[in-house]
């Protein structure tokens, strides 16, 4: 392999392609503080605040976007997710660098390295040793509550399963950290009624709130029980994330007593009476949300876990998930409208992962707006296979073509990292610079004060006054 040669091209004004990108990033995008709503953080790493250790750790375990892009790179699974040591993976890490150039690992890595440890070198097979052991030397020292601190992250919000007894949410509410960290209900497992693992989930929820679940109406006081526990433990949001297609069917709730009665008595369900079901539980639980103010957030679009034997092989989440061209109109147009019809419907952001669907997004969410909660129905940033430079300015344009950019609630990292937040870094440069653009166009006022203010609000404030975090 031929070596870079260079040193970092992470300059201070990086993506940064004019001098109004230059002043609307350093004067107002720069020292914003960063709430990130939406992560898989470890609420129990972050409640013992133990030393990271190894950055090897914290940068492949659990990260798929480095994993597929190895897996691209011919690197054997063995220093994946295998048995290898830790210097052998974060080696082969390194190996795999520089043949991403052009993909946003390239961004991130070099960002990370940049931000949280002052390295200037390309990670690449001559410069690994020392970036190993220098990046060793400081997380030795650096505790997920500090790695959080470090880049003034105000607020995160982890993803938890209805049955989690938050405990290490209350540890970290009482030891009082410079970053608040609260739940997300993300009731997925309650869907999966049509699948073998469905029953056990029913009966760890029947633990989790102390009663046998027997009936239908027992399974609807179990969920109240859980989110007002949630709501008690300071959750503001819900999260939904089936990767499956999706429909609203009509149904009463006598037939979904006896679809769920079916079930518990072990017979098998068809595909309409999953979908009755289905659609009775997106209905009772935006209404719940909407009882306790919360915000619900939908992630649309990914087809999972393609390579069955790579899943048999490392297990669920292993990094083999793509693009879905799942159709969504009709299935958001009907749920949004059942429940506005009865003024139930809760401030709401849905991520699609299909950019061919950009449109329908933006443009769905526009049709239930409402007085005296600006920006309330949100089209969320680009994620998962999106949240690139192209993937961010296509929302960006999309989003201010259909909706009102200026409402938007910004970035967040949908990671599983304390080491993924100049993410909101490389967002804030990109929309910048696009603004910055226009600009140059002549298609916005050169007025960097108004521009700046816009800014600002994108980065952090919108965020701030659409959750009201405490």
């Amino acid at each position: 392999m031929t070596l870079i040669k260079s040193k970092t091209f992470i300059t201070d004004n990086f993506l940064l392609n004019s001098d109004v990108a230059v002043e609307l990033y350093h004067n107002y995008a720069k020292d914003m503080p960063i709430i990130d709503y939406h992560n898989h953080l470890s609420p129990k790493l972050i409640a013992e605040n133990q030393p990271v250790k190894n950055i090897t750790e914290a940068w492949l375990n659990g990260d798929h976007y480095k994993w597929r892009g190895m897996r691209a790179n011919g690197i054997d699974e063995n220093f994946i997710t295998g048995s290898a040591s830790l210097k052998h993976r974060f080696d082969k890490w390194a190996e795999t660098v520089p043949y991403t150039l052009r993909n946003p690992l390239f961004h991130w890595t070099q960002l990370e390295l940049k931000r949280y440890f002052d390295i200037d070198d390309i990670l690449q097979p001559n410069t690994a040793d020392i970036i190993y052991e220098k990046a060793n030397t400081i997380l030795e020292h650096k505790t997920p509550a500090q790695l959080l601190e470090h880049l003034n992250v105000k607020v995160v919000c982890t993803t938890d399963d209805p049955t989690d007894d938050l405990q290490y949410h209350k540890a970290i509410a009482k030891a009082g950290f410079f970053t608040k960290v609260y739940p997300t209900f993300r009731a997925d497992e309650l869907f999966f009624i049509g699948h073998d693992k469905f029953m056990p989930y029913i009966n760890k929820l029947g633990v989790a709130v102390n009663f046998e679940i027997k009936t239908y109406s027992d399974f609807l006081k179990a969920i109240d029980a859980r989110i007002l526990y949630f709501n008690e433990n300071g959750c503001l949001l819900s999260d939904f994330g089936v990767g499956e297609a999706l429909v609203i069917e009509d149904f009463t709730q006598e037939e979904v007593s006896a679809i769920f009665n079916k079930k518990l008595e072990g017979n098998k369900l068809s595909t309409l009476e999953i979908n009755k079901y289905r659609s009775s539980l997106f209905i009772y639980l935006a209404k719940q949300y909407h009882k306790f103010d919360w915000v619900q957030q939908y992630h649309l679009g990914p087809i999972r876990n393609n390579n069955s034997r790579l899943v048999e092989q490392v297990g669920l989440d292993a990094g083999c998930d793509s693009i879905g061209d799942f159709p969504m109109a009709e299935f958001l147009s009907k749920l949004f409208n059942t429940l506005n019809s009865t003024d139930q419907l809760a401030k709401t952001i849905t991520y699609n992962l299909n950019p061919s669907q950009n449109e329908v997004f933006a443009t769905m969410m526009g049709n239930f707006q409402t007085g005296g909660i600006p920006g309330k129905m949100q089209w969320g940033s680009g994620w998962w296979f999106l949240d690139q430079k192209d993937g961010m300015e296509k929302q960006l344009n999309a989003l201010s073509n259909m909706g009102l950019l200026s409402r938007f609630v910004g970035m967040l990292t949908d990671s599983r990292s304390f080491l993924s937040f100049p993410r909101h870094e490389y967002f804030r440069r990109i929309l910048c610079n696009l603004l910055a653009e226009d600009v140059k166009k002549g298609l916005v006022p050169n007025d960097t004060e108004f521009l700046g203010h816009m800014v600002q609000d994108i980065c952090y404030n919108n965020a701030k006054n659409y959750f009201n975090f405490n």
